[in-house]
């Protein structure tokens, strides 16, 4: 098949996984990697390892799969990562300007240690630019600044034997295009200590400014002041800048210079790294905001920034689906994930869909360790000693070592070869997989029954079944009380019909099952009853073949 050139593809198995599924998913995404160089396929697991798989991958020296428990995009993923950013100080024109040569309507404001404080929209720096009525005539002359940012705006020098002052302040600003008269009787209009004086090269007026003392005189066209004017400048403390620009321009420069903090809105959407990207569409359908923040969990540090227009056409997680085939059993978000390919053992159930068609790959045989082993040899490859063992175990666990009855004469075929591959002996092996760990003992019987748990929908009821294998039953007996009212916290967490718990003795072939929930199903168990909520279930090993074939079989009964 043809597979997306350098985007990572999760193989990845079904929740709760077991053996098989976590196998299944490593010895998989090895063979795309050998069949497909070009392809990034890494196994993944939505589930913890339990104590046997555990083994496995130690005997096979492999890393356990990266835990994925849910693959739903979010702000994070399809978020624009180091973005363009502002500073608090920075002014409107460095920050216009940056919009411009990058393209943005707006731009994150951060502060030194890159957390958000706001963000400014080219709409908002426009609307603080324009006088909110017509009859303030001198609305244009409040200006906000500080002479830091006026003299680099300016791009000018500052010839008064002192660095410029960093803090903005609010000033009037006036421009001497008349006679000194005029410029004059315009100055006495407002607070002398507020306000600058634009001029060009005309001492006078530079003179009357310095002692009306005026709050900075600004000169322009590239004009210099000579040294009395100087000198009366640093007499009278009025700081003078010199600019190459003209006057008329210069003073739109002086208004541009206004600090970006002046803009700020501090309730601006933003979203967390991890929140869902449905939310996130939701939340800015309606929204005039140009540009959103996606910061991390605390709310603060600036991750990365998305527009309307990434929303488009969001990147989906690339998924190849081992050892199951429904929603219900997949990692969360697999319905908001683009799958590429399924492979199973399993009936077909559910409700899986796919946008686009996929490989499906559906055979029955007795595990998918079984399926990825016949891929390689359909493909005349042969996978290293590691993977070789990871799928005999796979194989081995799912067909109890061949004597399950799902086991088929493709896994009487296949074992071996795997087993020569991986350098073990089939006996040997099983021994020491089987005796790895016990579930019941090692774990609370809340997580015992999560190990190897499966939600189904049939003829109208939810119901869940769980399996657990065991040397002998006698841990089952001393924590039966204890399962028992773990499955009726499930039933009532999970709004179930019922649930059951089989536990099968792999040593004798023989199973206890264990139902709760609508006794209605309790009473229509055909099985030899040992006690209320508890059957024994001779020659009974198998989920997939014997026991879920029967459980849907009994509620079809019940639901005619």
């Amino acid at each position: 098949m043809d597979l997306p050139n350098q985007d990572t593809i999760f193989v990845i198995g079904h929740r709760n996984p077991d053996t098989d599924a976590i196998c299944a998913a490593i010895g998989y995404a090895a063979f795309l990697k050998a069949s497909h160089p070009e392809v990034d396929a890494r196994s993944a697991r939505c589930g913890e390892l339990n104590a046997r798989t555990s083994w496995v991958l130690a005997q096979a020296n492999v890393e356990s799969p990266r835990l994925v428990m849910d693959v739903r995009p979010t702000a994070g993923t399809v978020c624009r990562r180091e973005p363009i950013t502002v500073r608090r100080e920075e002014t409107f024109l460095s920050v216009y300007r940056k919009m411009v040569e990058h393209g943005f309507r707006s731009l994150p404001v951060v502060d030194e240690d890159g957390h958000i404080i706001g963000m400014p929209s080219l709409q908002e720096l426009v609307q603080l630019f324009l006088p909110a009525t017509s009859t303030d005539h001198d609305a244009n002359r409040h200006v906000r600044s500080s002479e830091a940012n006026m003299l680099a705006e300016l791009n000018g020098s500052f010839p008064n034997g002192r660095p410029p002052t960093t803090h903005a302040e609010d000033y009037i600003l006036t421009v001497a295009g008349s006679s000194l008269a005029t410029a004059e009787a315009r100055m006495r209009r407002f607070p002398k200590s507020s306000v600058i004086m634009l001029v060009g090269d005309r001492p006078d007026v530079q003179r009357m400014a310095l002692c009306s003392g005026a709050r900075c005189l600004i000169v322009t066209g590239g004009f210099e002041v000579d040294d009395e004017t100087t000198a009366l400048a640093r007499e009278k403390g009025v700081p003078i800048i010199l600019t190459p620009y003209d006057t008329a321009s210069a003073a739109q420069i002086v208004r541009f210079s206004r600090p970006i903090s002046d803009a700020l809105i501090a309730d601006c959407i933003r979203f967390k790294a991890k929140t869902p990207l449905k939310e996130v569409m939701a939340a800015v359908h309606d929204s005039n905001q140009p540009l959103f923040a996606v910061v991390d969990d605390d709310g603060q540090k600036l991750i990365g920034v998305i527009s309307k227009s990434d929303l488009v056409d969001v990147p989906r997680t690339k998924l190849a689906l081992v050892d199951h085939n429904e929603f219900s059993q997949a990692v969360t978000g697999a319905d908001e994930a683009e799958i590429l390919e399924v492979l199973d053992h399993h009936r077909l159930s559910g409700d899986l869909r796919t946008r686009e068609p996929v490989r499906f790959i559906n055979e029955p045989v007795g595990s998918t360790s079984t399926l990825v082993a016949m891929m390689y040899r359909l493909r005349g490859l042969v996978p290293d000693k590691s993977t070789a063992i990871c799928l005999s175990a796979g194989l081995i666990a799912d067909t109890l070592k061949l004597t399950s009855p799902t086991t088929t004469n493709t896994d009487r075929e296949i074992l071996p070869w795997l087993a020569e591959l991986g350098g073990i002996i089939v006996d040997d092996f099983a021994a020491g997989f089987f005796s790895a760990g016990s579930m019941l003992k090692d774990n609370a019987p809340e997580v015992a029954i999560e190990s190897d748990r499966k939600t189904f929908e049939e003829s109208g009821w939810r119901f869940s079944l769980s399996q657990i294998e065991e040397l002998g039953l006698d841990e089952f007996w001393k924590n039966e009380t204890e399962l028992l009212e773990a499955l009726k916290k499930l039933v009532a967490a999970q709004g179930l019909h019922f649930a059951g718990l089989l536990v099968t003795d792999i040593a004798r072939h023989n199973s206890v099952l264990l139902v709760v929930g609508d006794e209605r199903v309790e009473a229509a168990v055909e099985y030899p009853r040992i006690k209320r909520h508890l059957f024994e279930l001779n020659g009974v090993v198998s989920r997939k073949k014997q026991l879920l074939p029967y459980v849907c079989r009994l509620v079809g009964r019940l639901t005619a």
